[in-house]
């Protein structure tokens, strides 16, 4: 195919990248311990973490799983918001042959137990914040070992108990639980410290993680993310973004979760890559003191999603801080809103370039030029070694300038869905291209606008939110008769969950409704307004339409 975006590359960017340098990831990981050994390569909470530190805590654990008997291959979960612990159990699950399975914090049991058992995982990593979920579904999984850390258990004795007594019995943040079985995060690093990692064979078409993400039926699903999947990814934004020697040492912002492949890609392994600074941010929404911790370094790359961007220009205290550092300020996730993009540019002096990719292609597939100088409201070009192509509904690809489903090729692109060869099948066509099913169209110099989505899929801040799986937890309430839930816009999440419910009991509330999904539904899937109706619009075999409720919206 005629890649015709090429002729609007930067200069210096090339067509194609080499994923062949690297073995694994593993072997771009400890490259990076090696070479950058002394600098500092994590943050949080004032306290800092080296490459060399990463290297010999990740041998540690590592060293540790392979001691249980762990074959190769087996899934290990990280259950982690953004704290010194997930980089550790990170390196150390890949070191030691493992395969990731990254885990929501916030996962109801329900979806935590689908995660664990659909990967097959054996063990957990899990901050005991979070550990009263594991305990509700461990006995249903096949998960052996866990490992639960606490808030400050890599933040030195002093700091790490006042933490743990703040967390525990001031904010109580920590519901009791009863892991009887369960060892402590700093139990597994001096039991490890006495035992040695067995060097382990690794190559590009093993898998590396397994990203869950939601699908059309409503079940999450993971894609099968190999070694040379991640690898590419990283020489691929490397290679656009074009990082030029710098005397000080870049810092990259993580307030993104790292469970989340755009934190995980961007700002871990691209950091690790660079030889560069995490910011670890455990929790974004509190804006003022992230702002506090922004206000300690000198920021160069800054990614986020609309809603975070928008809520740091609503805070008055950010617009104090001093942004002549500020290199690259990333915009993936969802889509980036004009009024935002303008405001950051005006107050940071550097424009947002946003991009486009999701968990299926590790996850960047196209990026807007790093040097341009206002927001263009494209998701940019194909970045190196990747093929974008437009396609109709039988899968024929369109002439340029035609409105139909983005398609996506490229070494980045994930193996498949983790045991769903059905749904692999539907997603992939005969020569390589992903179906992403959003529709987008290409101009002449190869720039590509998303104008509408093909599938129902709603966006929360980032997250994706599936209506089929929000309709089977609501329907299973024995008040409810019929629901559908369709995405609508809100200025502070991009798009909230809306439902219209035919009630089975007349006297159902929506206060019940709420609480009732509250304890079932991770908080960004959990709807935030519902509509009580008499019927629902169907087709004449019976199935609900949704897109008509949402275009009874739109004409509203």
């Amino acid at each position: 195919m005629e890649k015709i975006w090429l002729k609007s590359y930067p200069e210096g960017v090339p067509a194609e990248i080499d994923s062949t340098q690297y073995r694994s990831v593993t072997h771009l990981l400890e490259e990076s311990f090696r070479k950058y050994a002394d600098r500092n390569a994590y943050v949080c909470m004032d306290k800092f973490l080296t490459y060399g530190e990463l290297d010999k805590l990740s041998l540690q654990m590592g060293a540790w799983l392979q001691s249980k008997g762990l074959k190769p291959g087996a899934r290990v979960a990280i259950m982690l918001p953004n704290v010194l612990q997930y980089p550790v159990a990170m390196a150390a699950i890949l070191r030691a042959g493992y395969t990731v399975v990254n885990v929501n914090p916030l996962y109801t049991p329900r979806e935590l137990q689908h995660q664990l058992v659909d990967s097959g995982s054996e063990a957990i990593i899990v901050l005991e914040n979070f550990a009263t979920t594991v305990e509700q579904v461990v006995a249903h999984t096949q998960v052996k070992h866990v490992i639960v850390a606490t808030m400050g258990d890599m933040l030195g004795a002093l700091k790490g108990t006042l933490v743990n007594f703040v967390v525990r019995n001031v904010k109580k943040m920590v519901p009791s639980f009863s892991l009887p079985n369960a060892v402590s995060f700093k139990q597994v690093l001096a039991e490890g410290s006495r035992l040695t990692l067995n060097p382990v064979k690794q190559g590009h078409d093993d898998i590396a993680f397994l990203q869950y993400t939601g699908g059309t039926t409503g079940v999450s699903k993971g894609a099968v993310l190999l070694h040379r999947n991640i690898i590419a990814n990283v020489l691929q934004n490397e290679a656009w973004l074009q990082f030029k020697p710098q005397a000080e040492q870049l810092v990259f912002v993580c307030a993104l979760p790292l469970y989340h492949i755009y934190s995980l890609t961007i700002s871990s392994f691209m950091g690790m890559r660079m030889g560069g600074l995490n910011l670890l941010v455990p929790n974004p929404r509190d804006i003022p003191g992230f702002v506090k911790e922004l206000a300690k370094y000198r920021v160069a790359v800054f990614p986020a999603v609309n809603t975070l961007y928008n809520a740091l220009l609503n805070n008055a205290e950010f617009a104090k801080l001093d942004f002549s550092s500020y290199s690259i300020c990333n915009g993936g996730g969802m889509a980036v809103q004009q009024a935002v993009a303008d405001r950051w540019l005006k107050l940071t002096g550097t424009p947002i370039i946003e991009g486009y990719g999701m968990s299926e292609t590790s996850p960047v597939a196209t990026a807007n030029r790093v040097d341009i100088k206002e927001f263009t409201g494209t998701i940019g070009l194909p970045i190196p070694s990747t093929d974008v192509c437009i396609l109709d509904d039988d899968g024929n690809a369109l002439p340029l300038g035609s409105t139909g489903e983005i398609a996506i090729r490229g070494p980045q692109v994930m193996a498949g869905y983790w045991n769903r060869p059905d749904e692999t099948a539907k997603s992939m066509t005969a020569d390589g291209f992903f179906k992403t099913g959003d529709v987008g169209i290409m101009n002449e110099q190869g720039f590509t606008r998303i104008v509408d989505r093909k599938k129902d899929m709603i966006i929360v801040s980032g997250f994706n939110v599936y209506p089929n799986e929000v309709e089977g937890v609501v329907a299973s309430h024995p008040g409810v008769l019929e629901v559908a839930c369709i995405g609508v816009p809100d200025k502070n999440s991009g798009e909230a969950v809306k439902l219209f419910v035919v009630r089975k009991d007349p006297n159902l509330t929506a206060e019940q409704l709420l609480d009732f999904c509250k304890h079932e539904l991770t908080a960004y899937k959990k709807p935030k307004y519902i509509e009580f109706r008499d019927e629902l619009p169907k087709t004449n075999v019976g199935k609900i339409l949704r897109r008509q409720l949402r275009d009874e919206k739109v004409a509203a």
